[in-house]
Order: structure tokens, then sequence, then C-alpha cells
């Protein structure tokens, strides 16, 4: 699961997908739009109806990547605690489900709602995010050190995950993962559609088109696309 206020949902968090999926090699991966992020301080820009619609776009990219409306049918503020026990709810249990999120995130989960229970309610995979690496969640939370484990981009030398890893006592845990993405932010992608810039490189094509299509964030839908890659840190 990878949720998100995804305002708009962009390269760097489907990097950030991809990765854990080809990591820990996941059946699928849930991109859930949250409706209220309770650590925002203004609402999102896009309405729900877009920002779901864009992440079904964005899930159509690859097939283990599926859109949920989970949290957008929830009132108040989406938490994480309330979200995995919403899926608990269809039958899945705590040992089933990998909650991805970044390790300036994670760097902060003692603020987060019902800490620390909610690390009993799937495991965690923090991702190397905004000059926080993954590795150093270790130092950071030494509380948590004996719960991590570290998680190796999959290669000809190493495919990733060992499934011995998740042998034994079926508890629940955290994986580190070290991976590189895309220095994207929604704030930027935002303010690019706003200048009337190219979206290239920044959201995939589909998305683009939406955002042009529907006017979001002041786009233009004549404006030039353009070709610009981008590389680094994932953001928002």
């Amino acid at each position: 699961m990878l949720g998100g206020t995804f305002d708009p949902i962009h390269l760097g968090h489907l990097a950030v997908a991809r990765q854990a999926a080809d990591a820990i090699g996941l059946d699928r991966v849930w991109l859930l739009p949250a409706r209220t992020p309770p650590h925002r301080p203004v609402d999102p820009s896009a309405s729900v109806v877009h920002r779901f619609a864009m992440a079904v776009l964005a899930a159509s990219t690859d097939s283990r990547f599926i859109a949920s409306d989970l949290e957008l049918g929830r009132p108040g503020a989406s938490y994480t605690a309330d979200t995995l026990r919403a899926m608990h709810a269809t039958g899945l249990g705590a040992w089933q489900i990998f909650f991805l999120t970044g390790a300036d995130a994670f760097a902060e989960i003692a603020t987060w709602r019902e800490y620390p229970a909610v690390l009993g309610l799937a495991h965690f995979v923090a991702c190397s995010r905004a000059g926080v690496a993954a590795s150093s969640l270790r130092a950071l939370l030494p509380d948590l050190a004996a719960r991590m484990i570290s998680v190796p981009i999959p290669g000809p030398e190493d495919p990733g995950l060992h499934r011995s890893d998740l042998t034994g006592p079926l508890e629940t845990r955290v994986f580190l993962l070290d991976c590189t993405t895309p220095d994207i932010s929604s704030t930027t992608i935002r303010a690019h559609a706003r200048a009337g810039r190219p979206l290239a490189g920044l959201v995939p094509p589909e998305v683009d088109d939406y955002i042009r299509r529907h006017r979001l964030y002041g786009a233009d839908p004549g404006a030039e696309r353009g070709d610009r890659p981008a590389a680094g840190n994932l953001h928002e």
C-alpha cells in the first residue's frame, strides 16, 4: 500500500512503488489517495475525484498497481491505523500487508496516531527520501532497530528480499529500502502547471494529459509538453 495526497501523483511515487515491489516481491501495490491528509497544513488543490482519476491513470502504467478509493470514502483525516484496520476487515492479516512510506515520514513514527500499536497492523517499508536514507533509521529510532531488516535493491548478484526474512512467527517488521527515486515534488508540478511549463518527466503522460484537459492547477491545455526527465529523491 502506498498512500499520499497525490496532488498530483507523479513519477517519484511510482518509482518507489516499483522498486519496493521488485525488492520485496509484492504481487500488487495499492495506490491510495488520502481524502484529508492529517499532516498537511492546507487542503489538496485538486478534488478527491480528480486525484483518484489521476491515480487510476498512473496505475495503468504497471500491471501490479491498483488505484484504491479506500480512504476517499471515509470522513475526516485519513489515518494509517484506520486504513490498515479496513484492510484487515477484507480478510488480510497484518503480515500480508506492506505499507510503503518515506524514511523521512517514518522517522516521525512516534507522532503517528496509535503509535506504537500501528506498527503491529502491517509490515512497514521505509524508502530513502528527501535527504533521509532508510539505513539511517536504525540510529534515529534505536528502540525499533531490532525489528528492522535492510532490503537490497534487486540485481544480478542479489534478487532482493530473501523469503527467509518472512518465515517464523508472523510478526510485523520494518523493511529499510535505500532506493533512488526522481527528485520530484507535487508542489513543483503544480507550479509548473500554473506557469505553463512542461510536465514531461514529472508525471506519466496519461496524468499530464489529464491535468491539461481538466485545467488542473491552472494548466493551459495548449502549453508545450516538452521532454525533461529528472533524477534524485522523492518529495510529497
